[in-house]
């Protein structure tokens, strides 16, 4: 009996300019298949996908960008860029007309919510379905762990109220994004938080993320206006949600129900991130679902 393999998919590694920032994105599937958009959270960037792709390219295309300031995209300063989610979302509609995405499907968590459901908002024609792992558009999702940091600096931003959302893009912060609610915290790669920390440190990247996470109360407002287009447009829907996220938690999945009634919701036993021990369930998940 034979015992050879299928070779893994190729993985491109590539940059584009959007609106005169160069913009990195990883590549692979053959570009006739189905399209997925694969959306990162803070504190990383595309890279959070490296278990989920090569299970999903032999029947997908896949695109998952890096926004302007997170990993290999450009990262001007706070003073040449307006970190806005307006401004990210911008870059990644720029990309996905660049690249000539007609029809995509969006995998998003965590900030990969609000750039997702901003690109959905404005041209959901071209959005086949969604697949959200630990993305919220509900107050109901909004853990204490969240509204400790974001309230006060939303409130009124000075360095008191500053200093918890810069505990939560230091090291200890970065590294309990990754391991917070994980089933086995030796199967999550500290490579993770190591990596991600250098970029977030590096020359005004602490400040941009300041601005970033000020700039999420944007977010919160546009809640209604994405849960009315949810219950207009009606996606195909898939929520594969990491259980013990303190940030975004539980009700926060089960609230997209109610506007989205036919969605199919899959707990996992993980975290705020999943994929370091769950990318094979959610990768079959996927395929059942949109293949």
């Amino acid at each position: 009996m034979s015992t050879a393999h299928s070779p893994a998919p190729a993985i491109f590694h590539r940059t584009a300019t959007v609106l005169g920032r160069q913009v990195f994105y990883r590549e692979a599937g053959d570009p006739a298949a189905p399209t997925l958009l694969l959306l990162h959270g803070l504190p990383t960037s595309s890279r959070m996908f490296n278990p989920l792709i090569p299970l999903l390219a032999d029947r997908f295309h896949v695109i998952a960008p890096d926004y302007i300031g997170f990993g290999h995209s450009d990262a001007p300063s706070p003073k040449e860029f307006d970190y806005t989610f307006d401004q990210l979302a911008a870059h990644v509609a720029g990309l996905v007309d660049l690249l000539g995405l007609r029809a995509y499907t969006l995998y998003m968590q965590d900030y990969g919510g609000p750039i997702g459901f901003r690109l959905f908002q404005q041209r959901p024609e071209q959005v086949t379905g969604f697949i959200i792992q630990n993305a919220n558009a509900y107050l109901d999702g909004v853990g204490e762990e969240a509204k400790s940091v974001l309230q006060p600096l939303w409130a009124s931003r000075t360095p008191a109220t500053e200093a918890p959302a810069r505990h939560l893009i230091s090291l200890e912060g970065t590294k309990w994004h990754w391991l917070v609610g994980a089933q086995d915290p030796a199967r999550i790669d500290p490579d993770h938080w190591l990596i991600d920390q250098a970029l977030l440190d590096r020359p005004g990247m602490q400040d941009a993320n300041l601005d970033l996470l000020e700039n999420y109360r944007t977010n919160v407002a546009l809640y209604p206006e994405w849960q009315a287009a949810f219950r207009r447009h009606r996606p195909k829907t898939l929520i594969a949600w990491g259980k013990h996220d303190p940030i975004f938690i539980p009700p926060g999945a089960r609230a997209y129900l109610n506007d989205l009634p036919d969605a199919k919701l899959v707990w996992l036993d993980g975290g705020h991130f999943v994929l370091d021990e769950h990318a094979p369930q959610v990768a079959a998940e996927i395929r059942a679902m949109f293949g």
